[in-house]
């Protein structure tokens, strides 16, 4: 499938584009605003760094992923009809990104993110999807109401779902006719949200991507690692959980299978805003082609080191 290079993993993009399943992201597409410190922060600090803005949002990340890798994933998303939102929007055409099912809202103004990094990692972030939350009905007309008809049998299509939507609409995702035997892969999107996606528990053909804070707030227990939680997580009827942990140990438990483990290599952290989702995207994009869920989970857990030591941008 691909060969080791250090810390990173190296795919084989000649034999790996095979790309006759659609994939369909549904969730934030947002301005992210990045403020880093090479210091170690605590409360009241003030210090000095860098600040970036760069599109950003779960959905966003692992369809800017899997579109370097040769797909054009189609989008569910909301964008305002604001400068900054024309801005978004054409990044997002550049990137590959099929836009064409997108709602443009007058009312609402372009959604955002502010994160806060030292060089341990994430201090503290603040998501503005609100108007992500006020409109989820619009951006779901597309499946509700039949427009992605044009997708021959949807049953052939991966679903990428982000925890950035309401409750209720979450619900009609997990309960709408059209995507019953769909494959959904779900992300939290935080762990201030992850209660939200109890509603996929049962849900057949489901995959649930998390981290080990989200993977104890779903099951409302503590776990001592990322195995432990993904096992924790089929307790409660779910198909497949696949929880990470930083530089600790991940895992993938499927229903009916012996969970897989791996641990990264230790790297220097030079970013981890969309480390999650970028795990994700190379954990998607290896499967599509055929690769065994411990090499999938191998490469995944590579490129995502990779990402947040700076060697993949």
């Amino acid at each position: 499938m691909g060969k080791p290079l250090g810390s990173t993993y190296i795919f084989d993009t000649k034999k790996m584009t095979r790309f006759e399943r659609k994939v369909v992201c549904i969730g934030s597409v947002v301005w992210d605003l990045i403020g880093r410190s090479n210091d170690i922060l605590s409360f009241g600090n003030d210090t000095a760094g860098s600040i970036t803005r760069r599109p950003g949002g779960v959905a966003f990340n692992i369809a800017r992923q899997l579109a370097k890798l040769g797909a054009r994933p189609i989008m569910l998303s909301i964008i305002g009809q604001d400068i900054d939102g024309d801005k978004l929007h054409a990044e997002c055409n550049d990137l590959g990104l099929d836009m064409q099912f997108v709602t443009r809202s007058k009312a609402l103004p372009t959604d955002c993110y502010m994160a806060i990094e030292d060089r341990n990692g994430l201090v503290v972030a603040i998501a503005d999807t609100n108007s992500l939350e006020c409109e989820g009905e619009n951006i779901l007309e597309p499946i509700l109401h039949g427009q992605l008809g044009s997708l021959k049998d949807l049953n052939k299509n991966i679903f990428i779902l982000d925890g950035n939507l309401t409750e209720i609409h979450l619900h009609k995702i997990a309960c709408t006719p059209a995507l019953k035997n769909c494959e959904l892969k779900i992300a939290p999107a935080s762990p201030g949200k992850a209660e939200r996606l109890r509603i996929f528990f049962k849900r057949p053909n489901t995959t649930l991507f998390c981290n080990l804070i989200e993977a104890e707030i779903l099951a409302d227990a503590s776990f001592s690692d990322a195995k432990e939680a993904s096992l924790g997580l089929m307790e409660t009827g779910l198909f497949r959980a696949i929880v990470t942990d930083g530089a600790n140990l991940a895992c993938d438990a499927t229903l009916g299978s012996p969970p897989l483990t791996a641990t990264p290599d230790k790297v220097k952290i030079e970013g981890v805003t969309g480390a999650g989702d970028v795990f994700m995207a190379a954990h998607i994009f290896a499967e599509m082609n055929s690769a065994t869920p411990h090499d999938a989970l191998l490469g995944a857990i590579r490129t995502a080191a990779a990402y947040v030591s700076g060697e993949l941008i």
